[in-house]
């Protein structure tokens, strides 16, 4: 095992929670963030000369979920390319502010930030993130390798007593912190109190069962991934409500200058999901995209055409009426640079088309 670096106070954490880590194949972790170029530089060379004897090693947050993903894709990487990896736990700033709310806070970036100086300092070779968590710009540097089967993209409704949105009470009180959310239930159900809910998904589950909400709105995919679909009462409709950018996508980021495991990991990539998700963040992109603005965004395949319906909400007045559009294209079941070109231009058509249905006015509040 490779020498723990840091201070003694976290070696001594890390020494506390080593059975536990070995038990999921993890690396502990007890380095700071560095913006030290040059230490940078060294510590890829040291990863370089040690990945031979100990293989690829993925970044990945340490929630539950977030440790699925890692060792699904883990596992993948084994069963289909024959690679042996292991899995390096970090806690990010995401994880650590549960106050309030990312749009005041820096935004989904917050969750990759930690795992992306990981890969600049060759700590990690690889890092397995939910595509909606991902900002729609990355930093100069990285790309997206791949970008697996789409899981449920849904929202999904839980809670312990009401089986729909229609089934609440009046003045009910439902849980979520994403304004894209927000918005959508405020267009189905304007008497509803939407108050904010922060955490890993068993953190907002238990938020749930002490009471403190009558519903609370999660991602059907990482229910489903747990082995916790039977928690759901009801999934929304994809036009009752649109789901995020990217929601229930895997994608795995790399350095862009790991060109070798860039080829590798491209093999993975299903392109269905990889050219829709192009769409579905070209929009996000388009209109200067952040988890500060309350937008939607899902492509579906019909037949050879790429459909992609997109919703903005107003951040200041929520029960203000939805801007929704639609476009389509016939695009090429490709995973190359035409077929990802058309993808883009189609969301930014979209985007395009919100804008001329009067979006300016509702990011003028966003961008306040």
């Amino acid at each position: 095992m490779e020498p723990i670096r840091g201070n003694l106070a976290a070696v001594a954490a890390c020494a506390a929670n080593l059975g536990m880590r070995h038990a999921l194949g993890l690396r502990c972790q007890t380095r700071g963030t560095s913006d030290n170029r040059a230490t940078m530089t060294e510590n890829r060379a040291e990863a370089s000369l040690t990945l031979s004897a100990t293989g690829l090693q993925i970044a990945t947050r340490e929630s539950r979920l977030a440790l699925w993903q890692a060792e699904h894709v883990r596992d993948l990487l084994a069963r289909r390319l024959g690679l042996h990896v292991g899995l390096l736990g970090m806690t990010t700033r995401g994880d650590q502010i549960l106050d309030r709310a990312l749009s005041k806070v820096g935004g989904k970036g917050l969750f990759v930030k930690e795992l992306e100086v990981a890969l600049e300092e060759g700590r990690a070779h690889l890092a397995v993130h939910s595509l909606k968590d991902v900002p729609m710009e990355l930093p100069e540097g990285f790309v997206l390798a791949a970008v697996l089967e789409r899981e449920d993209p849904r929202d999904a409704l839980v809670s312990t007593h009401f089986a729909s949105v229609a089934a609440l009470p009046q003045g009910a009180v439902v849980g979520t912190s994403s304004l894209r959310r927000v918005v959508q239930l405020m267009s189905l159900r304007p008497d509803l109190r939407i108050e904010p809910l922060r955490g890993n998904l068993d953190t907002r589950l238990r938020k749930l069962d002490e009471g403190g909400f009558d519903a609370i709105v999660l991602a059907a995919a990482g229910l489903k991934r747990l082995g916790l679909a039977a928690r759901i009462r009801a999934t929304f409709d994809e036009q009752q409500m649109i789901p995020a950018a990217g929601q229930g996508a895997l994608a795995i980021e790399v350095r862009s200058d790991a060109e070798t495991l860039r080829s590798q990991l491209a093999e993975l990539t299903h392109v269905p999901t990889w050219l829709a998700v192009h769409a579905e963040r070209a929009v996000s992109r388009a209109l200067g995209g952040s988890c500060s603005m309350p937008l939607a965004a899902h492509a579906v395949w019909q037949g050879q055409t790429l459909v992609i319906d997109a919703a903005l909400g107003d951040v200041e007045q929520p029960s203000r009426p939805l801007l929704r559009t639609r476009a389509q294209a016939l695009i090429e079941l490709s995973g190359d640079a035409v077929a990802t070109a058309e993808a883009t231009a189609l969301g930014e058509l979209a985007a395009a088309q919100l804008r001329r249905l009067g979006a300016d006015g509702y990011l003028a509040a966003t961008l306040a």
